[in-house]
């Protein structure tokens, strides 16, 4: 009777709270909300002035008394108070701005590397961003789920999970983890991979928008059967003044030759840790992948090539994480007993 009453008055929340973007899924709406994890902040009074993909068209833009900030960094909260004030702006817009007397219900996606203190960051941010339950559940995990793989059957499946700032690959069988991997490299490194190498060969300063777009545009971890180019603007080291130039996606290629590389271990090293009836079950399926660094064009066929398996991207690789913790909000009495932290 209070589930009825709770659901009816009430929203129960899964919220995939990502490095680069936050994603929210309400139950019996499906996926509702996509923003960047940005916030805009006042030096002086800490006042948030925006959320999202107002505050990341800030990002570089901004005067000396407001700063446009990340509150996530490599998966985990790294600013307490601001990430609380992102949850809280969700699960009021979430609820079209208007104040609730009952509080929602809400599952989290978290790293599956993460600490015990860092958990109870994400739990007690959420808390207090006015949540009245919360549940933790990994994201291998929830990107399984979303990714419509069978977890609970006797089988092994592979996960490769790469978001802004972890990558995430895990083997599930039986509804749980077997081996899992976190590697606190992602997109974002990407990023500050290409921002390094355009000052570094042009002497020319870019920021993290700049090189998050040509990434998406041209950036690839493949040769190409067609090689691509873009222009890049930013502002020349030597003189100060704007300056633009032309980049490749050969050479935006090697220099993240790095970060690829490391991706490419920790799934290897996951193999190698992989009980052996569980890898014949792999050779069987392949390797799924989801996130947005798995959209990094060439990247499927890089891993192929390298582990000797077939990968695929997930169907939709960018809300798998959400959609799993959607999924999940249906399952909240055996998040009860099992997950609850």
């Amino acid at each position: 009777m209070f589930d009825y009453f709770y659901g009816f008055f009430c929203k129960d929340i899964g919220i995939d709270l990502g490095t680069a973007n936050t994603l929210v899924h309400v139950r019996g709406k499906g996926i509702v909300l996509s923003e960047p994890s940005v916030v805009a902040v006042q030096k002086e009074t800490n006042a948030v002035l925006a959320v999202g993909g107002e505050a990341k068209r800030m990002l570089g833009r901004t005067p000396a008394d407001i700063v446009a900030i990340r509150p996530m960094r490599d998966g985990v909260i790294a600013n307490f108070e601001v990430t609380q004030e992102m949850i809280k702006y969700f699960i009021s817009k979430v609820h079209d701005g208007r104040r609730t007397f009952v509080h929602p219900r809400v599952v989290i996606g978290i790293p599956s590397g993460i600490t015990e203190v860092e958990r109870k960051a994400v739990r007690d941010s959420a808390v207090q961003a006015g949540a009245r339950e919360v549940y933790l559940i990994e994201e291998p995990l929830a990107a399984a789920i979303g990714a419509n793989i069978q977890i609970h059957e006797p089988s092994g499946n592979m996960i490769v999970d790469i978001g802004g700032g972890t990558t995430e690959v895990a083997v599930i069988s039986l509804g749980g983890m077997v081996v899992a991997n976190s590697l606190r490299t992602g997109g974002d490194e990407m990023d500050e991979a290409i921002i390094n190498h355009v000052r570094k060969t042009y002497s020319l300063i870019i920021g993290e928008r700049t090189a998050e777009d040509t990434k998406i545009k041209i950036g690839s971890a493949f040769p190409l059967e067609e090689e691509l180019s873009c222009e890049i603007k930013g502002r020349d080291a030597l003189t100060g003044l704007p300056r633009t130039l032309t980049i490749t996606s050969q050479e935006l290629r090697e220099s993240l030759q790095e970060a690829v590389s490391a991706i490419i271990g920790v799934v290897t090293q996951t193999l190698e840790e992989t009980p052996p009836e569980l890898a014949a079950d792999i050779v069987d399926k392949g390797i799924v992948m989801a996130g947005g660094g798995a959209l990094l064009k060439g990247l499927d066929k890089l891993i192929a090539q390298e582990t000797g398996l077939p990968t695929f991207i997930a169907e939709d690789p960018l809300q798998c994480v959400v959609a799993g913790t959607g999924r999940c909000l249906d399952e909240l009495e055996y998040l009860r007993r099992s997950r609850k932290r």
